[in-house]
Formats: structure tokens, C-alpha cells, sequence
């Protein structure tokens, strides 16, 4: 079963987006978006039709690092080795073909661009999935770099990601499949996101908003767990 008390949830609900609170997430909340399965595992569904917030294009279902009490989670690089470990699998993916499965985000206290950092994407291409990671090279940059880091990986196949950034800034990303298709990356962070503030996200953020309602993305996650030290 997941750990989730340490995470909050926002949903696509048909009007507005709502966030399920960590308290309320870890009394057993279930609905159309976020169902837990008899193995301990969870689904994440986001439809093209869903709500959006305020600065997004997109859709999504999607949990937010929080700490025990509900408080939003908010950490600076330098204070501690930050890592976030997935497992999961891509169920459905919609028809532009891209969901967003984790993110680093940065938030919009002072002083801060509320720019994700780097957001991990599963690309369905041409009859096969690819793990992507988007990289904005500083806070603020509108172009990010797109790097490929696998390039098999099926709907319906289970594999996992490390997401780590060190005290020093040195981001590192990996994922293996349970196929064996693996890839990683390391870069140095450009000392300009030293003052962001940062949060993990992980679930389905699709990038489509349009079709019918049964189109969307469906997301599986086995394993989730996030680490400071």
C-alpha cells in the first residue's frame, strides 16, 4: 500500500478543480479520478474534459507534497539530499499522447517563478511509449530541453523513476522498466535555482484538453515514496 501522508490531492472536477486535503486523502477518499485497487496500488484518471487551474493548460490528478498536518511542503535545494521514487504503469494515454507522471516544481512565494524544474513525461509515439524529462535550465525560461531517457516502453508495463536533487544541486534522474529498458541523467542546476523553493508531484497531468469524455490519461502507481535527508 502507498504512503500518502504526505501528500495532497488536486482533482479535475467538472466546474472547478478541488484539492482533497492530506487528512481527508488519508481517511480512504476514492472517486472517478483516484480509485485504490485490492493490491494496495492506486489510478490516477484525468479526462481531456476536466478542469483546470488557473495557470494550466491541462488537466489533472495529481498529488502535491505536503508534510503530516496537511502544510504545504516547500524546500530549497540546499537544505537537505531530496529524492522521490516511483513505481507504476500507463493504462491510457490520451490522444495527443503525453502525460506528465512526476515533476520538481517551484512555488510562487516571493522571490520564487512557480516553474516546474524538470517534469518527467511518458510520450506515446509511433506505436511505443518514451520516458522523456523536460528540463528548464533556469527559473523563469519559457524553453525547456527535451532529453530522451527511454525510448520502449509500453502501455500496460510497469516501471520505476528516481527523481534526486543533492545539497549541491546536482539533479539526477533515472528509469528502468521491468523490460529492461533503463536511462539516466545528471546535471549540475544552474546556482539561480538555489533560492527556488521546490515541491515533488506525482500522478497523471495529461497534456490535452480535447475530446470526448472517455478519452484521457490512466495511470497506475505501485510504489511512492519521497525522502529528505
Amino acid at each position: 500500500m502507498l504512503d500518502l501522508s504526505t501528500w495532497n490531492l488536486s482533482i479535475p472536477t467538472e466546474q472547478t478543480p478541488i484539492t482533497i486535503t492530506t487528512q481527508r486523502l488519508n481517511n480512504g477518499y476514492e472517486s472517478r479520478y483516484f480509485r485504490r485497487n485490492a493490491d494496495g496500488s492506486v489510478t490516477f484518471w484525468v479526462p481531456v474534459t476536466g478542469s483546470t487551474t488557473p495557470d494550466a493548460r491541462y488537466p489533472r490528478s495529481e498529488l502535491r507534497e505536503t508534510q503530516h498536518d496537511g502544510t504545504l511542503d516547500n524546500w530549497l535545494h540546499a537544505s537537505s539530499d531530496s529524492y522521490l521514487s516511483a513505481v507504476l504503469r500507463i493504462d491510457q494515454v490520451p490522444s495527443l499522447n503525453k502525460v506528465v507522471i512526476g515533476q520538481i516544481h517551484s512555488t510562487d512565494v516571493p522571490g520564487s517563478q512557480n516553474d516546474p524544474l524538470v517534469k518527467l513525461q511518458y510520450h506515446y509515439r509511433r506505436g511505443v511509449g518514451r520516458l522523456e524529462l523536460l528540463l528548464r535550465a533556469q527559473p523563469g525560461d519559457t524553453a525547456v530541453q527535451n532529453i530522451l531517457l527511454a525510448e520502449n516502453v509500453q502501455l500496460g508495463e510497469r516501471f520505476g523513476y528516481g527523481l534526486r536533487i543533492t545539497p549541491s544541486g546536482r539533479l539526477g534522474v533515472s528509469v528502468n522498466s521491468s523490460e529492461g529498458d533503463t536511462g539516466s541523467f545528471y546535471h549540475q542546476l544552474s546556482s539561480s535555482w538555489r533560492d527556488q523553493y521546490l515541491y515533488f508531484k506525482a500522478g497523471a497531468y495529461i497534456q490535452d484538453n480535447y475530446g470526448e469524455d472517455d478519452e484521457g490519461g490512466r495511470v497506475t502507481f505501485f510504489h511512492l515514496n519521497s525522502l529528505h535527508r
